[in-house]
């Protein structure tokens, strides 16, 4: 059986565009890959920022807590000292001196 010319060159023709194809592929997937590899990074370093973040912003509001507790605490004081006063002054006549 002779071999078809035509046929040959046709398949030689196929056969480079499928090494082409397959060669501009594994470029292809070789720059996604190397994409996907600097999205995980990034995102990495999003989520230590995050979780420092977190820390911080927990800290402040545990500062601010304890401030508010002192505040609170301080103005009963001032409140049960104000009672006190006023009590000792009812009855009191406001025109002696």
């Amino acid at each position: 059986m002779p071999e078809d010319p035509i046929a040959q060159s046709e398949l030689a023709a196929l056969t480079r565009r499928f090494e082409e194809t397959s060669a501009q592929d594994s470029r292809e997937f070789g720059i996604i890959k190397s994409d996907l590899t600097a999205v995980r990074l990034q995102v990495g370093n999003l989520d230590q920022k995050v979780e420092n973040l977190s820390g911080h912003v927990t800290q402040r509001l545990d500062g601010l807590e304890r401030k508010i507790n002192g505040f609170i605490d301080e103005q009963r004081t001032v409140n049960a000292t104000m009672v006190e006063l006023l009590s000792s002054l009812v009855g009191k006549s406001t025109d002696s001196q």
